[in-house]
């Protein structure tokens, strides 16, 4: 009977979610249809992953509650599947180097030996993942309890999440100004050939500054994280995208996509409190794998990696400030010159940016809960910063941000 009770708490839980989510949809506008008949090839199923993955949760849910564990052996489920990745990436490598190395002699006996052990690997990941998932978010439940983010000791939503490859994101902005004017999730597997024959197909079309980005995590319901090794990171990430289902309860949420300031607010937010709340995940129960986190970025770094005395963030504020100055004068072509510059600026420091234009910042500026960086000189990220700084805590910065439903009800309230 407990467990049919789970099934109907369950469903009714993804209902309730479904109808939440459906609110803040990307609005249907004349630009996003249009770059739907242009991308629909490659668009994800993110209706059937939902459906899939919310089946899966409630199945593994029935048959594999860490409840029926102690404390230590639910910490100890999170580090042995946390190095069973390590072992996973490993092999990886190793096969890729299997097929790339020319002075390989046997590539059929040498890959035999290896798919063997990744074969055992990979049937390890599948009863030790669903463990893992639902051990972290037991404890990220626990630390939003002692936050005051919950209701009756349970979540709204419950903390639910599911390692999987992610979307690609279709991001388009005007040439003439940066902002995101719509956005639009591709398949994973796209190849980059496809990719950039895309970006280049609707650039022409539409007259759009356009760029495919890697993102780590995404709210759907489970929400959607990236495979990773770093613990940290993915506390920071479960909790991020956590709060972006908090908030598409309330105004800020529900308006996500009708201002760019809005859209900021609520990457912003969702940034500091993820922090926030996987800085307590850690502190609580991972103490001693805290000094391995690093900072989250879409960056891939060339090897060897960048000199210490390269500031990245100040080096891309001033890109972001200059190519604001030259749009507002109307100098759209000199604008676009000057950041293919700068691209191969960061290139020649160890960072390898495929593209930078109007699309990146409209795409990376909305994530501005540190100074710095390519939000440039954008206003919001700052008021964000300064409601938190004068919060007495991170439910009552929530609460507050939460109901706002413009840019102008942030700056009021932190001129107050």
């Amino acid at each position: 009977m407990r467990w049919l009770s789970r099934v109907s708490d369950y469903l009714t839980l993804f209902l309730f979610l479904f109808a939440c989510l459906s609110r803040s949809d990307v609005r249907i506008t004349q630009t996003a249809e249009r770059v739907h008949i242009l991308a629909s090839e490659y668009a994800f199923d993110l209706t059937g992953w939902t459906a899939a993955s919310a089946w899966l949760k409630l199945t593994q849910s029935a048959i594999a509650s860490p409840r029926y564990f102690s404390p230590p052996s639910q910490r100890e489920i999170v580090l042995q599947y946390f190095d069973l990745i390590e072992e996973l990436q490993r092999v990886e490598r190793e096969a890729r180097l299997i097929f790339s190395d020319p002075n390989q002699t046997d590539r059929e006996a040498a890959w035999a030996t290896l798919r063997v052990e990744l074969e055992q690997i990979l049937e390890r990941n599948r009863r030790l993942a669903p463990l893992s998932e639902a051990v972290l978010e037991m404890q990220v439940t626990h630390i939003l309890h002692e936050l005051g983010l919950t209701t009756g000791g349970q979540p709204i939503p419950w903390v639910l999440y599911h390692i999987t490859p992610l979307p690609k994101n279709l991001v388009l902005s005007p040439r003439e100004v940066i902002r995101q004017e719509t956005s639009y999730l591709l398949q994973p597997e796209m190849t980059l050939e496809d990719i950039v024959q895309l970006e280049d197909t609707v650039s022409a079309r539409l007259g759009y500054s356009t760029l495919v980005v890697e993102i780590g995590g995404l709210a759907a319901y489970p929400t959607m994280i990236m495979q990773t090794t770093a613990l940290d990171w993915l506390s920071n990430t479960i909790a991020h995208e956590w709060i972006h289902l908090y908030l598409a309860q309330k105004p800020l949420g529900m308006n996500y996509d009708r201002t760019p300031q809005l859209r900021t607010m609520n990457e912003t937010a969702a940034s500091i409190a993820g922090d926030e709340i996987g800085r307590l995940v850690m502190e609580r129960y991972y103490p001693e794998r805290a000094w391995r986190y690093r900072q989250a970025t879409q960056l891939a770094a060339l090897q060897p990696l960048p000199t210490s005395n390269f500031d990245f963030r100040a080096e891309m504020y001033e890109t972001r400030v200059r190519a604001d100055e030259l749009l507002a004068q109307g100098k759209i072509e000199e604008a676009e010159a000057y950041m293919e510059a700068r691209r191969q600026f960061f290139w020649q420091n160890g960072y390898a940016i495929r593209k930078l234009n109007q699309a990146y910042f409209a795409f990376h500026g909305a994530y501005a809960d540190a100074p710095g960086g390519a939000a440039g000189e954008d206003p919001v990220g700052p008021a964000v910063r300064a409601l938190r700084a004068r919060s007495a805590t991170l439910k009552e910065f929530l609460e507050r941000i939460g109901q706002m439903s413009s840019f102008e009800e942030l700056l009021t309230a932190i001129e107050k």
